[in-house]
This record gives C-alpha cells, structure tokens and sequence, in this order.
C-alpha cells in the first residue's frame, strides 16, 4: 500500500497479502480483523479505533506504529497474539487484551487503561522493547510479560493508581510475568526472623518463567496508598516463598511521610509475591491487637495497645469495597504508657464483606496505619452463607434445606471481569465446596450464586 487510506462505515476484514509502506497509513474506524489467511505487514502507520481479531499465526511486528485511539472501549482477540513494533495507546475508555498483545518496539502510553483477561492474557514486551508514559490514567491492569535481558519498568496498576515495579541488573536472557494485586497482602504474620513487619496494603506478583538473575524495584507514595510510618533505614524488599514473609535486603531512599523507593539485592528464584518489610515497625504505642467481629446487626472492633504514648488521635476508617476508607470513628487516647483498650461499635448494615482499619495520628502530626481487618455477611435468609473467608484453594459453602437446588456460579473481580463460572447441585443441607482455578491470583472477588429459589453475592479475599 503506498498511499494513504482511511476506512469509515464498513468491517475491514484483512484476508490477504497487506503491506503499508514506510510513510503511509491505514486507518480503520471500525473493527480490524486480520484473518488466518491474512498477511500483515506494517511499515507505516496503521490507526485503528475499533476493536481488533488477529487470527494470523507468526505476525511479524514490521517496523512501523500501531495507534490504537478510538472513543469506545477497544478490545485485541483473536487465536494468535497481535504482533506490532511501535504502539501508541490514547483512549480514555481503555481497552481489554483478550488474547496476547506483543510488542517489539516502544510502547507510547498516553490515555487509557490496558486490562487483561483471566485466561491470563499478556501484554508482552519483547527483547529489546521499552514503555514510557504510563502513570494513573495510563497502565495495565493484569498481567504483563517481559522477554530479554534489558533494564525494565513494568507499567502496572489497578485501574486507577499506577504502581509499578521493576527489575534491573538482568543476568542474561529471561523471561518474567508480572502484575499489581491488592487490597489485602497475603499472609502478613507469617514472617522470617530477618522481619517484623510487611506492608498489608498492597504487593506485586512476579514469577521468573526462565532465566537468569535479577534486582527489583519498588516504590511507596503516600498520596496513592496508604503506606505505614516506618524509620526509613529499616524498610526492606521482602519476598513470600510461599510459606513465609523473607527480607531481600536494600536500601530505601525518600520520605516514608511521601514517596520513596528501595532496590532489592540480587534475586534468583521470582516465583511468588513482593512488598515493602521493616526490620523495626516504629509506633507511638505497641498495638497489641486489632480486631473486628460481627453480633447481630453491629460489627464489634477493638483494638488493644501498649506504651502509649505521643498519640494525638486514633480514626478507626471502614471501606465497603476494599480500596476506599473513611472515618467512622474518633478516639481520644490516655498516653498512659500501659495497657489500653478502645472500642467502637460500627452500626452501619452490612451487604456482604466490610473492610477496617485504624488511623493513628502522634502529637508529631505523623500518620500510621494498622492491618486490616475484615468481616464477612452471609446471606442467612438465602439459606447460604460462606463459612470461611478469607479462601485459599476453594470456597466452602454451607447450605440449609431449603437452599437445595442448582445453582449457578460466577467468580468476578474488582474490575467487573468474570474470573471462573460453573454450576453447583445442592441435594441437601451440608457444606459444599468449589474449588478455585489454580491461575486465580490473591486479591478481592465477588461470588455470585443463583439458582430459581435462592441466590448470593458476597466479596471475598483470595490468599
């Protein structure tokens, strides 16, 4: 093609030999599919803003720029993964991968946030390619895949923060996955002696599929997610083996009040979780415990401290949805350096799984924030209720008589994606059991359970 076309009002299907020379565009402004039988070279400049069905086995990237800047939502599917060399991201609306995305060359983000689906689906950087431009209004909500050697930044977030991570120093070819999760890190008690604290707001998942050695790098920001009041000197990478909580060593830099960052020591085995650890977990009191429970119509939450002291004020803060908090409650504390108990009874209904945390202010004017805690509704009056939760491999489920039935299933995520679905058959009072997929992540989901009698939706949390 050495002249420049735009296409309006009609399916541009691609089913043969189509090449866009160095120089020339191809604009769709419908849906682009490119066929088995299709091949696709592009040279040039290809704007498309509708969605894309790539079917065409071993795409080569070519060595021009793909612009994907429609005004609607855009969605990439097809069997084969879309191959390109520059991408440039500009829709406010976002798009969603449901299949593989590769990229060669520079990725330009500029508006819109880049979802994955749970198969997983990848947006895949290969050797050699780089990102820029990604922030709160422009990164990958999922999974992202990065092949080669080089230096990389991975463009991660969760729809509305960005939060990446990155991995420096690369030993040799590899490759990694990586993706953002929270509200809740996994396993927060389950410590190496080498720590005493991780942060239970948020972490990242990176696994080393092959390959060679690496550094990684996190960062805090204050402004973004609440990150707790450490001494600056005693934060550490740490790392979930699966079995417990490890400390990767580092040395942060910045403000623990703002923002900051810490580089890892060299890590070889990436197959699991990453976070922010403390060898010390400085407060103005020893928070004993904090904890909530629910008696009938009011959720119960206490929490017990010791040498207090310098402490201005205690918020207790509650979310409905695990990622927004507010105050409900303010406490004025007795700095009597011994043992204290506070209280509150939260009134407020609760429609399935509410989520606390307290706020602690010192006399310096610094902010802390404990763990959270949470508590789960089950829905009684549909004689099915969830008898644990958080989960791990399954969810169990117990059903009265009169739940008996067949139920259908749905595992959704915070971003309204359908993560697992199925059926469950209910002959008679018991528990009952579905097993979750092995490449569900940790993280906040809602269950949904209907059948012609009797239905539930609660939020759970996946270790």
């Amino acid at each position: 093609m050495n002249t420049d076309i735009s296409v309006n009002n009609i399916l541009l299907i691609q089913q043969g030999e189509l090449q866009i020379a160095t120089g020339k565009s191809l604009t769709s402004h419908t849906d682009f599919i490119n066929t088995a039988s299709g091949l696709l070279t592009n040279n040039g400049n290809l704007y498309i803003k509708g969605n894309v069905m790539n079917d065409q086995p071993a795409m080569a990237p070519g060595s021009g720029t793909v612009y994907f800047n429609g005004l609607l939502g855009q969605t990439i599917a097809g069997t084969q993964p879309f191959v390109v060399n520059n991408l440039f991201t500009d829709n406010g609306s976002g798009f969603v991968l449901n299949n593989n995305m590769n990229v060669a060359g520079l990725h330009t983000f500029s508006t819109g946030v880049i979802t994955t689906s749970s198969t997983p689906n990848y947006l895949i950087y290969q050797s050699g390619s780089s990102c820029t431009g990604n922030g709160d209004g422009a990164h990958v909500n999922g999974w992202v895949k990065k092949l080669g050697s080089t230096d990389f930044s991975f463009p991660l977030g969760n729809g509305t923060y960005g939060r990446s991570i990155g991995i420096t120093g690369v030993s040799g070819a590899s490759e990694f996955n990586a993706r953002y999760n929270r509200p809740v890190t996994p396993n927060t008690t389950q410590l190496d002696d080498s720590l005493v604290f991780v942060n239970s707001s948020e972490y990242w998942s990176i696994h080393k599929i092959s390959g060679a050695n690496a550094y990684v790098t996190m960062d805090w920001d204050n402004s973004k997610i609440a990150f707790p009041q450490l001494r600056l000197t005693d934060i550490r990478a740490a790392y979930y083996d699966g079995i417990r909580w490890n400390s990767l060593g580092g040395s942060a830099t910045g403000d623990v009040l703002t923002t900051g960052t810490i580089t890892s020591a060299i890590v070889s085995a990436m197959n699991n979780y990453y976070t922010l650890g403390s060898i010390s977990f400085v407060l103005p009191m020893h928070l004993i415990s904090f904890t909530a429970r629910r008696n009938a119509d009011v959720s119960d939450v206490d929490w017990k401290v010791d040498e207090e002291q310098n402490v201005r004020q205690y918020e207790l803060e509650r979310s409905d949805d695990g990622i927004y908090f507010y105050t409900i409650n303010r406490q004025l504390p007795k700095n009597l350096n011994r043992v204290e108990l506070y209280s509150y009874s939260d009134r407020k209904a609760v429609s399935s799984t509410v989520f606390y945390r307290l706020k602690i202010t010192t006399s310096s004017s610094k902010v802390i924030y404990s763990q959270i805690v949470v508590i789960s509704v089950n829905a009684h009056k549909s004689g099915l209720r969830i008898i644990t939760n958080p989960v791990q491999d399954k969810i169990d489920i117990y059903a009265s008589d009169q739940a008996a039935g067949q139920y259908w299933y749905s595992i959704i995520s915070t971003s309204g994606q359908v993560m697992q679905s199925g059926s469950l058959e209910v002959k008679y009072s018991g528990v009952y059991s579905i097993p979750l997929r092995s490449t569900l992540s940790a993280g906040v989901y809602c269950i949904q359970m209907q059948s012609e009698v009797s239905s539930l939706k609660q939020l759970i949390i996946k270790k």
